[in-house]
């Protein structure tokens, strides 16, 4: 999908030198929601796109693909001495997404973190709609939402990211439409590209496993 540009992605750059990680407190759950920032694999930092649960009661996430390989362990970011908290179920490259399955007892999902609030899940936006994301590293940021300008099931927006933003929820007031997945050019001014949600949730439905049905945590 990206590769017909000159794009950078703004989650794998972002590396942890040492994370230090220490053991999960059972009576303290990571409350974890749509803009939390999360380590994955002990080293890109990245954002959480939202969480919920499946179909078959799994408490699953998203972020984007590049921000980790299956398998790679999530560990909050505001407090890594919670430990591992979940750990990536799969990785698609071509959507740019990444799933993840969230150990039940270690996080407290919610469904608004920073400005941003996720209520449901929707069809992408179109020019000249306004947009805005909840980012690990740049926080909340709102711009013109030039639309899915090629039909290749990602939206253009002019939305300031940089690394570590990846997987950043991009929603139209308490509807989420789309992640973060890289910029065109100079971060903060290039347009921000990213997959479109509904595009996302077809595509796991279709392989009708972890995160099938997934519905946002209320």
């Amino acid at each position: 999908m990206f590769k017909k540009f000159m794009l950078v992605v703004v989650g794998a750059a972002a590396i942890v030198a040492s994370v230090g990680v220490g053991s999960a407190s059972a009576a303290t759950p990571a409350a974890l929601g749509g803009g939390s920032g999360i380590i994955v694999g002990g080293q890109a930092e990245c954002t959480l796109t939202t969480i919920g649960n499946d179909r078959n009661g799994n408490l699953v996430g998203f972020t984007a693909g590049h921000c980790g390989q299956a398998g790679a362990s999530i560990v909050p970011e505001y407090d890594t001495s919670l430990g591992e908290v979940g750990r990536i179920a799969f990785s698609n490259p071509e959507y740019d997404y990444a799933v993840i399955e969230f150990q039940r007892d270690k996080v407290a999902p919610i469904n608004r973190v920073g400005n941003v609030t996720i209520s449901q899940v929707g069809p992408p936006t179109a020019f000249p709609n306004i947009v805005c994301k909840e980012g690990r590293t740049t926080g909340n940021t709102c711009g013109l939402a030039y639309g899915d300008i090629l039909q290749s099931q990602e939206t253009w927006a002019q939305l300031c990211v940089v690394e570590g933003d990846s997987g950043s929820p991009v929603v139209v007031g308490n509807t989420l439409v789309g992640m973060v997945n890289a910029y065109l050019g100079v971060a903060c001014f290039g347009p921000e590209v990213g997959t479109n949600f509904d595009a996302i949730l077809r595509n796991v439905d279709q392989g009708n496993g972890i995160g099938a049905g997934f519905v946002p945590a209320p």
